[in-house]
């Protein structure tokens, strides 16, 4: 059978698409890599949560290969395997949508003229959006009401525009710790806002809203409260009778025939055996780093360097969502009974976030305005397992015994521990980039990617202005042991870039439809697209803008 479409992955880039196409008529066939779990399957059980394997694939079968600067400034290689690093997401149906945090920010206006507003930075590879703000805002609105995003939009400098005056579902129950932000932030006269989140906060038509068990960065949800792309759209796609979806398959080669056409997606089934699927049109939303391996595996005499890569720019221009963290503590004996009691209380949000900085104008940094970034303050991880291993070292040496236990007696009876994340731009350069690796293979003997995790300067002169900020804030509440670091590490749930879109061939590997300049009937919909990151998180921009590929896809089609 030959579908009208073939979309490889079922994460965010690839649920907008499943679902337009799907309600409109045309025959979808979904090739997920991963197992079908459905929400009775996930497990809020800590251990399953801590053995990344259970969702995500043995890194002794599929790892990664990383190369990095060493304290001397030398290019170091290591396989993920042997560091324990984890670059895969989440690797069921619905991708890494079904673990994620959650929060929603919207990019700003100005995310889409970085290099306009801002000017160039020397090793920055800084461009401007071939589409604006305005472009993007009505599909911001759309996933709001289909996919689902919690919150309340409050007035604030930084506030970008809005065709509906409020988010369609209110915010999430909050934890007093909010309004302890709020009065130290008024104190110090700073600017804080709810944080909306891809979590309905009351039902949804067969969704229930959250249950507040504490449990959702990692974590599937199994109230179907977070706004996953399995349960927001796929399910719903499902209905429809078009949707198809095949589980644990593994496309490792797309194939063209000798007018740039993709004709054919090769996949390795569950059992390993060699299968195809022909389609008149193909969606690659792998994420980031594998849908760049995937066009640079699926090589040929017409694209030598990968498919769609004869300019040379698949795999260039990674970005990860880059900052750091910090936290401080809140000890029981200094607070009031009925204080220590309410923060205590489980599952709530801290939902609180500031943006105020989003844009820095402080002779401290500069002559002009620089872009900044944002601050999310949230709970500590819920995952008790992973503190408790933590707290096995003190000062270089094991602790174990009733030391240990009165250590771990001590941390989860006598404190609670918040956090604050700092979002800036991961500014592209030419050391983050996605290659194939000449040594390693994977399970099924494919060469595995080899990731280079090269960082730019500026963004860690960014990330501890924002650190100093909300540091500010802790110690104003009267926390202890506040601290924060920021570094060019990367968080490798968030990932995007690799085939940036654009509107020069030479440049970028999309057009501002996200359509492959080079071949005529290929798309890519995941994170892969963005030439710059923004302040904040991805997943909210990569649902909008699929939605958005998906009206031209159909238009296509029908043409």
């Amino acid at each position: 059978m030959k579908y009208d479409v073939c979309v490889v992955g079922s994460g965010a880039g690839a649920g907008p698409v499943i679902y337009e196409l799907a309600k409109a008529g045309f025959k979808v066939v979904v090739l997920e890599k991963g197992p079908w779990l459905k929400t009775e399957d996930f497990s809020k059980d800590e251990m399953v949560a801590t053995r990344r394997s259970v969702y995500t694939p043995n890194l002794k079968d599929e790892c990664h290969v990383l190369v990095k600067k060493n304290d001397e400034g030398i290019w170091m290689r290591q396989s993920t395997y042997a560091s324990g690093r984890d670059y895969w997401n989440g690797n069921v149906v619905g991708g890494s949508s079904n673990f994620m945090s959650a929060y929603f920010h919207r990019l700003k206006p100005i995310d889409f003229r970085l290099l306009s507003e801002f000017g160039p930075i020397s090793g920055a590879n800084i461009v401007d959006w071939p589409i604006s703000y305005n472009d993007l805002e009505p599909y911001y609105t759309k996933v709001e009401k289909v996919v689902g995003v919690s919150g309340k939009v409050i007035p604030h400098k930084h506030l970008e525009p809005r065709s509906t005056p409020d988010f369609p579902f209110p915010p999430l129950i909050e934890n007093v710790f909010a309004s302890w932000l709020d009065d130290a932030a008024a104190r110090l006269n700073y600017e804080l806002i709810p944080s909306p989140r891809g979590i309905i906060s009351r039902n949804k038509e067969e969704r229930n809203s959250c249950f507040y068990s504490n449990y959702c960065g990692s974590y599937g949800c199994n109230s179907d409260a977070k706004s996953s792309s399995r349960v927001a759209l796929i399910n719903d796609a499902l209905k429809t009778g078009n949707c198809t979806i095949l589980p644990n398959s593994k496309v490792y080669h797309l194939e063209t025939n000798g007018s740039a056409t993709v004709v054919k997606a090769h996949y390795y089934d569950k059992e390993g055996r060699k299968q195809f699927i022909e389609a008149s049109i193909f969606v690659v939303a792998a994420q980031a780093i594998e849908t760049s391996r995937l066009l640079l595996m699926s090589k040929n005499p017409d694209f030598p360097n990968g498919l769609a890569n004869n300019s040379g720019q698949v795999g260039k221009n990674i970005v990860f969502s880059g900052g750091g963290i910090g936290s401080g503590q809140l000890f029981f004996e200094d607070l009031s009974e009925k204080e220590s009691k309410a923060l205590q209380e489980p599952g709530v949000f801290m939902n609180r976030a500031s943006q105020e900085w989003y844009v820095i104008d402080d002779p401290k940094l500069g002559k002009t305005p620089i872009k900044g970034g944002t601050i999310d303050f949230v709970s500590e991880h819920a995952n008790a397992v992973t503190k408790s291993v933590q707290l096995k070292m003190d000062h270089g040496r094991f602790v174990f015994g009733s030391e240990l236990k009165s250590k771990m007696k001590s941390y989860f009876t006598e404190q609670r521990k918040l956090k604050f994340e700092i979002f800036v731009d991961w500014l592209p350069n030419d050391h983050c980039k996605v290659e194939l690796d000449d040594e390693v293979k994977d399970k099924w003997g494919d060469p595995v990617a080899k990731i280079w995790l090269g960082y730019h300067e500026h963004d860690l002169k960014v990330g501890e202005y924002l650190a100093e900020k909300a540091e500010n804030l802790f110690n104003e509440i009267g926390m202890k042991n506040v601290s924060s670091s920021i570094s060019g590490g990367v968080s490798p749930n968030l990932q995007a870039g690799g085939c940036r879109f654009g509107k020069n061939p030479q440049t970028s590997v999309l057009d501002e439809n996200c359509k492959a300049h080079e071949v005529e009937n290929l798309y890519v919909t995941d994170g892969s697209f963005m030439p710059t990151g923004g302040s904040v998180t991805y997943t909210f921009t990569i649902y909008a803008n699929a939605f958005r590929v998906a009206e031209k896809i159909i238009n296509n089609l029908r043409d």
